[in-house]
């Protein structure tokens, strides 16, 4: 595999696509326009299940019309913030996360810190065992460095015995290239 024409959502694509098995439970925790959702919705199957979450009806909206478009059935949306996954949510294979703003929406409404440091805390209540965890952070503009801050110190603190945590920044990128993030949970 060579990296130089990837970017995080394609890394991320690319783990899912390895991980992610026909009959498993999979989160995505941002629907934002549905595309990962329909990723995940494909490589579960019909005999899998995955959750969708965002706080924006037009990002429901737009997701539900994707899945429609796609004939996928095996998805349930939820107009609610991804820290209260676990409440819809018992065990996921996968969980996946794009922190920023809706592409396309409105950029006042965007992740922050707090919300998404308790919505990882909660992913990994949910996480089976060998589970993964993906997250493309983007980071730039005006209100980003905060979360991506929160993001990294929380992760770090996390127990190396239960979880591995592997950062991937495209280091030499300019203005503020979108970080990748794996968290696997230990067996």
């Amino acid at each position: 595999m060579t990296y130089y024409d990837k970017n995080a959502l394609k890394l991320s694509h690319a783990l899912l696509k390895e991980r992610v098995k026909q009959g498993d439970i999979a989160v995505d925790a941002t629907a934002g326009r549905g595309r990962d959702t329909l990723l995940l919705s494909e490589l579960v199957g019909n005999e899998g299940k995955v959750y969708a979450f965002d706080i924006q009806e037009d990002a429901i909206r737009s997701t539900r019309e994707l899945l429609t478009e796609h004939n996928r059935k095996n998805v349930s949306l939820y107009c609610e913030s991804h820290h209260k996954m676990a409440e819809y949510v018992k065990k996921a294979n996968a969980v996946v996360f794009n922190f920023g703003f809706l592409p396309g929406g409105n950029h006042e409404i965007y992740s922050r810190g707090d919300t998404s440091t308790k919505a990882i805390e909660a992913a990994l209540s949910i996480l089976a065992d060998d589970g993964v965890i993906s997250i493309c952070s983007y980071y730039g503009g005006d209100t980003g460095f905060e979360e991506r801050d929160a993001l990294l110190t929380y992760l770090e603190n996390l127990d190396s015995k239960q979880y591995t945590v592997m950062l991937h920044s495209f280091h030499n990128r300019k203005k503020c290239p979108p970080l990748f993030i794996v968290i696997e949970k230990n067996h």
